[in-house]
Formats: structure tokens, C-alpha cells, sequence
């Protein structure tokens, strides 16, 4: 089947616009000298109905001639120990592990380490700009979501959804982690099939799929754009929340991911450098997005409330006091439109723990030494990990 040709149908719609013209895009450009137009949107725009071919066909190949749990144990076994020549596996398999066991020419390791470096060092300021940012800041694009709505993500909780992507972000962004057969890159492969897994499901059960509109279902588009969330969007929200960084920092933040996304079976084409390559990406992405749909208010709705359902904290005032905190730093990160799309609640003095969070920083910044801060970074950060795994571990939440 031909492919449709894709147009930025949206680039002159209020929503873009006022993104890109006053509201946080116009800040993003600011912050990244970035230079939009519409000039690359056919070298990019092809890549909305493209998927990771590879991907799909070890999940055809290795997850669908077997169960679940014996397909898991034969690909874990060549995560940990690699292949040879001499293994007796099917071409898909091989052509995945001999991708990822190749290490790109680009690669430095030391700027890898320094961009995951600048994650640990920017401690819980990077858990609340992942949550209140990126991850709900994505909610208001309609058609990014529609994988989470065809695959029941609402059924599965966002305790458990939260949990997840914080298991991935964690282990990809420790130092060294990315090394092949080392934690992140194992998790950077199961998530690639994970993807792979979930398209193919949708494209065999989810006969209301828009192709033409959608893209198709976790597309390499779509995949580009998740990945600018976790580098330029988290970046600019630990800015904006007064945390300052060092230019080798900042370009192993986008190193760091640039390597993920190569991992994760996203092609190199799509995969920026920089915050003003990754804005410029980012800024074609977004003319074919809609804003948000009832399914983003629900996915937003499920991810504030989440809070009051995790029992990580004891009392119901921790809870209500933990939802309240984050309801002021979505409303400080993203713009007021946005919120107000999303119908995420009004409450008072919204401004004052993101306020107080910036004065802090800049202390906390000037008493510890950068190695300090890792240290602490990285042993806070996997606390509330643990807290997560355990809470889903030994509790109903499937």
C-alpha cells in the first residue's frame, strides 16, 4: 500500500501557533537559537508512517512462535552474552543484536557519562520535570497518545505507567549503564520490543486505527519526538526550575539520548545533536499534532491522581500535599493554554514551591561539590525507584 503524503496541517492552527509565537516553544527557540521553518518537513514527515522493522520482526520471528515467558528468556540470554556465528537464530534476531552490539562511530563514552552525570546531579528536580513536563506536557499532543489508548493504558493505572518509565529512565541514564550487556542497554532492547509487541497487537486487534491521520501505530515520528521529551524539553525544564549546567553537560545530555534512541531502533536521521537541531526537529513534529482530546484530559487527570492513590506516602494529607506540589510545577513548566486544555485543576499560590525550588537550587548549587550532588543524586533518585518497584511488586497494581 502506497503511503499518504503527509502536509504540517496544523501549522496554522491556534494551538501551534501560540506555542511557537508566546507560549513555551517561543521560549524553547529562545533557549536554543533555533531557526524553524518548514523548509526539511518532506525529509522528516515520511518517518510518520515508518517503524522499526527489525523490531517487529523478532517479535514476529521469536514472541509469536513461542510463550511470552520463553521468548523473554532466549532474548535476555543474548542481551547478557551477546551472539556468534555459530548461534541458530532467525535472521530478525541476528540483524537486531549485530545493530545494537555495533558501536556507531559517533560514540563517546565520556560524553555519555557526562550527560547521565547531569541527570543524577540534577536529582529530584529530574523526577519532577519528567513527570510535569514531559511526560503530561506529551498528554496534549492527541495523536502521540493514541498507542496508550488502543493498548488499555488507562486500565493498567498510573501508578504501575509511572513506575515503568521510571525503571527505563533511571537504568539508561546511570553511568556506564548503556555498555553493552550492562543494565540500560538490556533496557533499552526489551523496550524496543516492548514497542514492537504493542504495534503489532494494535495493527492485528485495533481495527479503528487511522493510519492516514495517526501514523502508524509507535512510528519512528512519533518515537523522535518522546525522545526530544526525555533530551531538550527535560533540559529546558531543569532551567527553567534554576538548574545551570556546563556546556559539556548539556551536549552529553543529547549524546546520551542520541545513543538511546540509536538502541531503541530510531534512525540516525532523526536523532538531533543539540537543543537547536533537536527544537528545529521538534517544531516540524508538532504542525501535525493536534492539541489535546478527552483522552489526553484522562491520561493527565490519571497521572495527577496518582498521588492519591500510591501508598508510598502513609497518611491521605501526604498524598493530597504530594498531588497539590505537583499541580504547581505543571503549571509553572507548561503553559497556561495547555493547562487549561488539559483542565488541570487552578490552586493557590501555584508559584510558590517552583519559586522556591529556583532560590534552592541556586544554594544547594554553591555549598555541594558537583561529585556531591551525583552521589546524592543518583542514591535519591533510586530510592524512589525502589519505593515504585516495590509498591508494584507487592501490590494489585497490574
Amino acid at each position: 500500500m502506497e503511503k499518504p503524503i503527509l502536509q504540517p496541517r496544523f501549522k496554522d492552527a491556534p494551538h501551534f501557533r501560540n506555542f511557537w509565537e508566546t507560549g513555551n516553544g517561543k521560549s524553547l527557540i529562545e533557549f536554543s537559537g533555533a531557526e524553524v521553518n518548514f523548509r526539511d518537513f518532506d525529509k522528516f514527515s515520511h518517518y510518520y508512517y515508518d517503524v522499526d522493522e527489525i523490531g517487529d520482526g523478532v517479535v514476529k520471528d521469536v514472541y509469536f512462535t513461542q510463550s511470552f515467558p520463553e521468548a523473554s528468556k532466549q532474548i535476555e540470554t543474548y542481551i547478557r552474552n551477546g551472539i556468534t556465528e555459530n548461534d541458530k537464530i532467525p535472521e530478525s534476531t541476528r540483524s537486531l543484536f549485530e545493530q545494537t552490539q555495533t558501536i556507531p562511530e559517533w560514540l563517546d563514552h565520556d560524553l555519555i557519562k557526562s550527560g547521565a552525570e547531569l541527570c543524577m546531579r540534577c536529582n529530584v528536580d529530574s523526577l519532577i520535570s519528567l513527570r510535569d513536563y514531559c511526560l503530561i506536557g506529551g498528554y496534549d499532543y492527541a495523536y502521540l497518545n493514541k498507542p496508550l489508548i488502543a493498548t488499555e493504558a488507562l486500565k493498567k493505572g498510573a501508578v504501575k505507567r509511572l513506575s515503568e518509565t521510571l525503571d527505563f529512565w533511571v537504568n539508561v541514564t546511570r553511568t556506564d549503564s548503556l555498555l553493552i550487556h550492562q543494565k540500560g542497554y538490556e533496557f533499552a532492547i526489551k523496550t524496543r520490543l516492548i514497542h514492537s509487541y504493542a504495534r503489532l497487537s494494535i495493527k492485528k486487534h485495533y481495527k479503528d486505527w487511522d493510519t492516514e491521520n495517526w501514523g502508524e501505530p509507535i512510528n519512528s515520528w512519533d518515537m523522535m519526538a518522546t525522545y526530544i521529551g526525555f533530551s531538550l524539553v527535560f533540559l529546558y525544564s531543569l532551567h527553567k526550575l534554576g538548574n545551570t549546567f556546563s556546556e559539556k553537560e548539556e551536549k552529553g545530555l543529547f549524546h546520551l539520548w542520541k545513543y538511546v534512541g540509536y538502541l531503541l531502533g530510531i534512525p540516525e536521521d532523526l536523532l538531533p545533536n543539540d537543543k537547536k537541531q533537536a527544537t528545529e526537529y521538534f517544531y516540524l513534529w508538532t504542525s501535525v499534532q493536534p492539541p489535546s482530546d478527552k483522552d489526553s484530559i484522562l491520561l493527565a487527570h490519571s497521572l495527577l491522581n496518582e498521588s492519591l492513590e500510591n501508598p508510598i506516602l502513609k497518611f491521605s494529607f501526604q498524598r493530597r500535599n504530594l498531588r497539590y506540589l505537583h499541580i504547581c510545577c505543571t503549571w509553572f513548566l507548561l503553559d497556561d493554554e495547555v493547562c487549561e486544555r488539559l483542565e488541570i485543576p487552578k490552586v493557590k499560590y501555584k508559584n510558590l514551591f517552583p519559586k522556591s525550588k529556583q532560590l534552592f537550587n541556586k544554594i544547594y548549587e554553591s555549598l555541594l561539590s558537583r561529585e556531591v550532588q551525583i552521589k546524592k543524586g543518583n542514591k535519591d533518585q533510586m530510592k524512589v525507584l525502589n519505593d515504585y518497584l516495590n509498591i508494584t511488586k507487592n501490590s494489585n497494581f497490574h
